[in-house]
């Protein structure tokens, strides 16, 4: 939208005021006519009919009448006082009660003047009710709704109290909408508008907030969650282009010794079709001049370690250093050790730095890595410490990479003049709409295939009643030499109660499993990092035989004994955490059972999280069906805060449009990589609108 008076604030809308202009600000981030009108309502309801008292019917949703209000009273005290008054018609009468703001109602309602009655009917005591009814004068300006689709929009109870109800914020929206008609710019080419049928963007604009009917309300939704999801790509898709162009990488020409000696000698297993076809993809991206930037997708236990290897490898071949960078200690820990123990006995230099490096072994790794003597660091955040300087970085490998910030994932790129290549990982499966929304700008690669000999995880759903039963099953596994997972919800490590739920459930499993006959480790968040190391170490050694967790286990313990996760209270946790808890087992060449415990008062999400554990193994439909339960803000992978903060569009119901919007896009970029072309300078100008709107956009890679 751009217009003179969209950038206007909104303290200057007729009745808003420097005062109340902050709280919008505050409360709903809208601070110009523009933010205004692109605040949109969450419903709409059909005021266009209205019912006589005598016509309604007990599940009625909403109601309008036109009636007489008569009777009015103050009943009770304190918190419990209310309002009361009857509403008459020529067919009945019904309730309407108010509990608070009704003080400056009742001077409002003359005896003899008829009024438009809205809201929820219900029966109480054989008669109909509307607790806290919207009233409209029959007189008063239509600014009021009385007819057509009338918005909600959502509100706080600070701008409620300050005349901002979901009525309020539409009165001001008419307002602004009324001094802007016939004077708001279109954001789209006219190619593409006449190719979708699409109505202008003013007439969206105005008919999402005062629809006439819903035919219109629906080709202004269409227009605006389509333009909502086409810049978010174009954003995306150009900033690939313009990485692309600028950013010249590392040639890595040679495919030599390293690789080759690892290859031919040391590779535990033939790789799968997967990951052949992904190292090929690096190969060819890491010789072609350009700066890699690509994410590396792979389930649980897929083999993507050895695939970071063999990157890195790559890297070496051409006299360049390699890291890879892992979000916690533990995790750290595991890949020093898998990569020392897969290349023993080959001539290359490999350190590990954490926080708990002692000083005068980092002092050490900061020197023969200043040198070029240390060929491949391996670590946690502690890599883009100022002092962590690289003769010649190459290849940077990022772990688990939406637990990584954009900023100290750049810190990484500014250790050399030239950029080092970048392959980030994540285990956490992306759906397709997600990736091609989020990671438009990054090359994808996904590894779908298991290793050979990998048997799937027999999953099932106990209520609490069958824990003895449970305790039997385990009992029998630790008997064949097995280890077991326990995992309790720790939503918050300083909520008291789940804190005190995992010391509980600690204490239950050493009852039932007691000394000196069985050994029980425990881990949680609150633990000091060599505490929790040296339980870990007791487990992976298999001195204990139950690990008794917190999601601190989630990422990062690979034990191949350890063959049963038990998960408390499973309906408490996401789709995908419970998805990565379950990759810890199954590790090994024995069956492995994953069992989720739950109470029996389960919401249908939660019912229809477990029954998706149990009915697929796969991650990608396990992401799938996680996005459409909580939505794209929630999944792990998007950092939990939404990067999809979308107004309209929803990626999953919306998937059409978001594909035709997809489409265009690249259409548009392969014929003007960079929008340079004079047909292309309206998209160029509100892409530049855009991007000053969502500053993270830029930056997502």
């Amino acid at each position: 939208m751009s217009h003179p008076f969209l950038d206007n604030g909104v303290e200057y809308i007729k009745g808003v005021g420097p005062r109340r202009a902050e709280l919008l600000n505050k409360e709903l981030n809208i601070f110009t006519w523009g933010d205004l009108l692109s605040y949109y309502p969450f419903r709409y309801t059909d005021r266009s009919k209205f019912l006589k008292i005598g016509e309604i019917k007990s599940d009625a949703a909403y109601v309008q009448v036109k009636g007489y209000i008569r009777d009015i009273q103050i009943i009770g005290a304190g918190n419990a006082t209310r309002m009361t008054a009857s509403l008459t018609d020529d067919t009945g009468s019904m309730e309407l009660v108010w509990f608070k703001g009704f003080k400056w109602l009742k001077d409002r309602f003359k005896p003899n003047e008829e009024f438009i009655v809205f809201g929820k009917p219900s029966l109480f005591n054989g008669k109909y009710n509307i607790i806290h009814p919207e009233i409209d004068d029959t007189g008063e300006d239509k600014i009021t709704f009385a007819e057509g689709l009338q918005p909600f929009y959502n509100t706080t109870e600070k701008l409620k109290n300050r005349g901002f109800t979901s009525k309020g914020i539409a009165k001001i929206i008419k307002l602004v909408t009324l001094d802007v008609k016939g004077t708001v710019s279109e954001t789209l080419p006219a190619d593409i508008i006449k190719r979708f049928n699409f109505i202008s963007h003013e007439d969206s604009v105005l008919n999402i907030h005062f629809p006439a009917d819903a035919l219109i309300l629906k080709k202004a939704q269409t227009r605006l969650k389509f333009e909502e999801l086409f810049f978010i790509q174009l954003t995306v898709l150009k900033q690939r282009n313009v990485r692309l162009k600028k950013s010249n990488g590392h040639v890595f020409s040679v495919i030599g010794k390293h690789f080759n000696d690892f290859y031919f000698k040391k590779l535990p297993f033939e790789l799968t079709n997967a990951q052949k076809k992904v190292i090929k993809e690096i190969r060819a991206d890491v010789g072609s001049g350009k700066q890699m930037n690509r994410l590396l997708q792979g389930d649980v236990g897929s083999g993507k370690t050895l695939v970071a290897l063999m990157s890195m490898l790559m890297a070496l071949d051409n006299h360049c250093q390699a890291c890879m960078m892992a979000p916690t200690e533990i995790l750290a820990n595991q890949h020093f050790n898998t990569i020392t123990r897969l290349l023993s006995g080959l001539d290359i230099s490999v350190e590990l730095l954490t926080g708990s490096t002692k000083n005068a072994q980092r002092k050490i790794i900061q020197e023969y890595l200043e040198s070029g003597k240390l060929q491949i660091l391996i670590g946690t955040h502690a890599l883009i410490e100022e002092n962590v300087k690289f003769a010649n970085l190459g290849m940077v490998i990022i772990d688990e990479q939406h637990r990584f910030g954009v900023a100290q994932r750049a810190k990484m790129w500014e250790k050399n003049s030239v950029p080092p290549h970048i392959l980030v990982m994540t285990a956490t499966p992306i759906p397709r709409t997600l990736a091609m929304t989020v990671y438009g700008d990054l090359d994808y690669s996904v590894i779908d295939e298991m290793p050979p000999g990998r048997i799937p995880i027999k999953t099932y759903h106990f209520f609490e009643n069958n824990n003895p039963k449970v305790i039997s099953f385990l009992k029998q596994k630790i008997a064949e030499g097995r280890q077991i997972y326990i995992v309790y919800p720790l939503i918050n490590e300083s909520e008291t109660l789940d804190f005190k739920h995992l010391l509980e459930g600690y204490e239950v499993v050493v009852s039932e499993f007691p000394p000196p006959q069985y050994a029980v480790s425990m881990v949680h968040g609150q633990m000091k990092t060599a505490e929790k190391d040296l339980e870990m170490k007791r487990f992976v050694e298999g001195k204990t035989q139950i690990m008794v967790a917190t999601t601190v286990i989630e990422v990062g313990v690979d034990v191949p004994n350890a063959s049963v996760m038990v998960i408390e209270n499973a309906e408490r946790f996401g789709l995908s955490q419970l998805h990565q808890l379950r990759g810890r087992v199954g590790r090994g060449g024995d069956q492995s059972h994953c069992i989720l415990m739950t109470g029996y008062k389960l919401t249908s999400e939660g019912r229809k999280r477990i029954e998706a554990m149990v009915g697929t193994s796969d991650g990608f439909e396990i992401a799938e069906m996680d996005l459409k339960l909580r939505g794209p803000g929630d999944i792990e992978g998007t950092q939990q805060s939404g990067i999809l903060d979308l107004k309209l569009a929803d990626i999953v119901k919306d998937e059409k449009i978001l594909k035709s919007a997809h489409n265009i896009v690249l259409e548009i970029l392969n014929d003007d990589p960079l929008l340079e072309k004079e047909k292309n300078n309206l998209l160029a100008y509100q892409l530049l609108l855009h991007q000053r709107k969502n500053k993270y956009w830029g930056l997502i890679s």
